[in-house]
């Protein structure tokens, strides 16, 4: 009987890795899926908490495409393991602080240390030479295959005509001729492939989930970085770097300030970890306050939530500030003028 070869495709969710899968699954290979939570691709997160985005899809891409492939999809954690290429990237960071080639190599060395504990032959990826500055050149390709330890297991099947010949070619387990040659950054190649398999819904083909590869949530996780001495984060770190107006009126604090109902409700669930401020003569935000303060450093915050609220232009606005323990304070302030609100408090 004819072994049946079985390959794992990395899953992001997007349009690539699942043309990638499903141009290897369509040559009678047996394809699974895994993917690598790292905690900075929530997909559908903020959409919904946002009112503003309750028309947008709400769904794991990662788990629609397989849904779409009809395979097996495995979810692994390494939120843990992952802080270190985050703090210390060997070939450093993009434009912000994604450490884009330093992560394809740690997923894809998961994926071969997954491939060898589970009995399958090779890894897909839905990688395209040139379309990406960092971790898809021509250079830096075969640093992700050599690095990885995956070397001749990685295909590319929509750039492989483009590489040398993998294993999974040279022993014919897939058809070269089969594999495509795409290249560069337009979508175009892989919107007319999605087409002829017959697929029209799919996440934004240019689309990504890593919120390390936005300017300005990179911006906020260097601020907290650099607030608490040290290069690190939890879990609730990353999302709350996701929701709400993020201002630093002073080095030793930041306010977190809800844009809309569904922030402020989203914050509700983190009041006991902080110190929280909401107005009470009218409506506004909820806001919480990072760091140590002092009785002053309230009362700056409460004048900047002030602002925010429906009171801006009021003498006065009395608000609740309520502490790690539940202990209640009123006052009233005058909200800060927006000449008053330094450019560089904005995180």
């Amino acid at each position: 009987m004819t072994k049946q070869i079985k390959a794992v495709a990395l899953i992001s969710g997007g349009l690539d890795s699942l043309l990638a899968a499903k141009v290897i699954q369509e040559q009678g290979v047996h394809v699974e899926g895994i993917n690598f939570f790292t905690g900075f691709c929530v997909e559908g997160h903020t959409h919904a908490i946002r009112k503003k985005d309750k028309a947008k899809p709400k769904r794991n891409n990662a788990l629609w495409v397989a849904e779409q492939l009809g395979i097996k999809l495995h979810i692994i954690d390494i939120v843990e393991e992952y802080k270190q290429v985050v703090f210390n990237p060997k070939h450093g960071y993009g434009a912000n602080l994604n450490p884009c080639l330093d992560c394809k190599i740690f997923m894809v060395q998961k994926a071969k240390e997954w491939i060898a504990e589970n009995g399958f032959d090779f890894i897909i990826t839905g990688e395209v030479i040139g379309q990406r500055p960092m971790s898809q050149r021509k250079d830096t390709m075969p640093v992700v295959s050599r690095e990885s330890g995956a070397d001749e297991l990685l295909l590319r099947p929509l750039c492989a005509k483009n590489l040398p010949e993998t294993k999974p070619e040279r022993e014919g387990w897939v058809k070269r001729d089969a594999l495509h040659d795409f290249s560069g950054r337009t979508r175009k190649p892989q919107m007319a492939l999605a087409k002829q398999f017959q697929i029209e819904d799919y996440a934004q083909p240019a689309g990504g989930c890593c919120f390390l590869t936005d300017a300005q949530y990179s911006s906020k996780l260097a601020d907290l970085w650099e607030a608490r001495g040290s290069k690190q984060y939890e879990m609730d770190d990353i999302m709350l770097l996701k929701v709400g107006r993020h201002m630093r009126p002073r080095p030793n604090f930041k306010v977190i300030i809800s844009r809309e109902e569904g922030e402020g409700n989203f914050l509700q669930g983190y009041r006991k970890q902080f110190v929280s401020i909401k107005t009470t003569s009218h409506a506004g935000p909820l806001a919480l306050v990072d760091g140590e303060v002092s009785s002053d450093d309230l009362y700056l915050a409460a004048q900047l939530v002030a602002r925010y609220s429906q009171g801006k232009m009021a003498e006065q606005v009395e608000l609740e500030i309520t502490d790690r323990e539940g202990n209640v304070e009123q006052v009233a302030v005058k909200p800060l003028s927006p000449s008053e609100i330094p450019e560089e408090w904005h995180l």
